[in-house]
């Protein structure tokens, strides 16, 4: 009884200081969890972006801050990007865009939820020649694995974590749903 006093004092203070640590629960047994709303991953990626990409000397392309949206249905985010064409190739600046997809993963080196496995839809400018698009849609995934590879989309904190440490638990399984992203939490290994 003592032990449940103070596991609940704990988990009722590391959700006062972190605000986000939420008790999920899957099937019979509770699993603890963290969850992230798209407005904060919007915030955190936005501090990220203007992102200018060289290519081969001829044009800069400029990749604008994303607008994430979940897609709970395949457990990843997209992200609609605004894209400008300029440089020594081209007369003038070309506005365009691309949709990309990405799963998320966890690096425990510095708390972060960081971009992975990028699938790039196709480049737009509706006012560039079709070859020129072409060419830029063949440099596409190189250019979006520059823009995006590994971009940190949160960061936990340790005031957000602090009772899971305290009960051996570290982040697991990302699940992404209609409300966030949800960190689940797992034993740590030894």
């Amino acid at each position: 009884m003592l032990h449940r006093r103070r596991f609940l004092t704990a988990t009722t203070r590391a959700m006062a200081l972190g605000g986000a640590a939420l008790l999920g629960v899957r099937g019979a047994q509770a699993q603890p969890s963290y969850t992230v709303p798209l407005a904060q991953l919007q915030e955190m990626v936005g501090q990220k972006f203007p992102r200018s990409l060289p290519v081969q000397g001829l044009l800069d392309l400029t990749v604008q801050a994303p607008r994430l949206r979940l897609l709970p249905e395949v457990n990843r985010l997209g992200a609609a990007m605004a894209v400008d064409a300029a440089g020594p190739a081209l007369r003038r600046s070309h506005a365009g865009s691309f949709d990309v997809e990405f799963a998320l993963r966890y690096e425990a080196s510095d708390r972060s939820l960081r971009a992975h496995q990028i699938r790039l839809g196709p480049l737009d400018f509706p006012t560039l020649k079709p070859a020129v698009t072409e060419l830029l849609n063949a440099y596409g995934p190189v250019l979006a694995e520059q823009a995006l590879r590994e971009v940190t989309l949160h960061q936990l904190r340790p005031q957000d974590t602090a009772v899971f440490d305290g009960l051996g638990l570290q982040p697991g399984p990302i699940t992404v749903t209609a409300k966030g992203l949800t960190v689940a939490f797992v034993r740590q290994q030894p």
